[in-house]
């Protein structure tokens, strides 16, 4: 039975089914979940949500006051809480460099290294051997890239469309891979073997299995012939190409394999689950995803980067929830390249994150609902403008006289970044 109470109202054990309000104004990543830690409870009382929806038959209806356990104090954990308390500042999360200055560097290493991804992928398709060597100065770049600044070539990536699907995501994954093991604190040599993985985890996928798969359209295949399977095959072609290289790490060859598994049983090849999962194959689950439905994908269009984060969270049970906390860490609430409303009715594309804020990035303006038509464009720092405008929700752009949306962030960013410049 589904049961509408009062945040003040909430007791630990409540099953929530839904979160009313805008789902920014929380700082959960899914909306259903059992309230079972104290730190849970009051993230809540302490946030913008009123009221809630929950469920009596998965969860308590009521708590008795002798029964309730002490503020302070957090019950025994029955599993990985949907969101750890806020941890200490990630070391690498401030920008050493500028980030509308990083993205003029992120763009000649994407123009410079594209032609090398491409090469890569061609001739694995031919049969020619694959060395890690040749991949090596990639890594190194984008690597240096992201040690500048978390967010320029990941926010760059979203906003271009001149590149071949495939090696686009290949650069994007291998970017947000690195960028999340920073903010895991990985080792050098884990960040290295991060970045390849998602670099070369697609390597199997061609035109004839219609590139990588996207995360909506599900695996139906049995677990004891993947290899009858469309899905499968860009996984177990790709593992082969990069095992026969010989010098590729282990733990590139296990994301290859492992990176459309799920922690609940239902991803494929082989139907892993929870531990059988290595972190590195979680973590790639996790990029892999975000960026295909971002890109979209033939009959599926691609979501804006808030609204994909936001799908994850409902849609996504077999990601690992830790990590993907890390990951909203790592990319903000509202990424780079996400269009969203203003409280004074103006319409925006974010451009740049706060690390100590993330919901108040960078944006800039490009249309007026009130006036119904486009507006001189104006950045607005919202960690900075002290109140005087706000996101109030992700912006529905349909039916207004603006170009393609690709090209539309294509534009935004490049008019940022020349004003950067000035």
């Amino acid at each position: 039975m589904l049961k509408r109470v009062e945040t003040s109202e909430l007791r630990l054990g409540m099953f929530i089914n839904k979160l009313e309000g805008s789902w920014f104004k929380h700082p959960f990543w899914k909306s259903k979940f059992v309230l079972e830690e104290m730190w849970m409870l009051e993230a809540l009382l302490g946030s913008a949500v009123e009221a809630v929806i929950i469920d009596t038959e998965r969860g308590l209806n009521n708590v008795p006051e002798r029964e309730m356990v002490a503020a302070g104090a957090a019950p025994p954990s029955r599993g990985m809480p949907l969101v750890p308390p806020r941890p200490a500042a990630n070391k690498f999360a401030a920008a050493r460099v500028a980030t509308a200055k990083e993205f003029g560097t992120a763009r000649k290493i994407a123009e410079r290294h594209s032609k090398l991804v491409s090469r890569v992928f061609i001739e694995a398709r031919l049969g020619r051997g694959i060395s890690a060597r040749t991949v090596d100065p990639l890594i190194d770049d984008i690597y240096a890239s992201v040690q500048r600044n978390l967010y320029a070539f990941n926010g760059l990536l979203r906003c271009r469309e001149d590149s071949e699907e495939t090696y686009r995501h290949a650069l994007a994954a291998s970017a947000l891979m690195i960028a999340l093991a920073r903010q895991m604190n990985l080792s050098a040599a884990e960040t290295r073997e991060a970045g390849m993985a998602g670099l070369l985890m697609d390597i199997g996928a061609n035109q004839e299995t219609g590139g990588p798969p996207h995360p909506e359209d599900a695996w139906s295949g049995a677990a004891d012939d993947p290899e009858g399977d469309l899905h499968c095959q860009h996984v177990l072609a790709g593992h082969a190409l990069l095992k026969a290289a010989g010098d590729i790490p282990d733990a590139v060859l296990k994301v290859c394999m492992r990176h459309h598994e799920r922690l609940d049983g239902c991803g494929y090849p082989n139907r892993l689950s929870g531990s059988e999962i290595d972190q590195i194959s979680r973590m790639a689950a996790i990029c892999d995803t975000y960026d295909l439905l971002v890109a979209g994908k033939d009959h599926r269009p691609g979501l804006d980067p808030a609204e994909a984060i936001r799908h994850m969270g409902e849609h996504c049970d077999g990601l690992d929830p830790a990590i993907m906390v890390d990951f909203i860490e790592m990319i903000g609430i509202f990424p780079i390249g996400a269009f969203v409303e203003l409280r004074s009715g103006r319409l925006a594309m974010v451009v740049d994150e706060d690390p100590t804020e993330r919901a108040l990035p960078t944006v800039l303006t490009f249309w007026s609902k009130p006036l119904g038509k486009k507006i001189r464009s104006e950045a607005i720092t919202l960690s900075q403008c002290y109140g005087a405008d706000e996101i109030i929700g992700i912006a529905q752009l349909g039916g207004l006289d603006l170009p393609p949306l690709g090209a539309l962030r294509q534009s935004l960013l490049s008019a940022y970044t020349r004003a950067a410049a000035d």
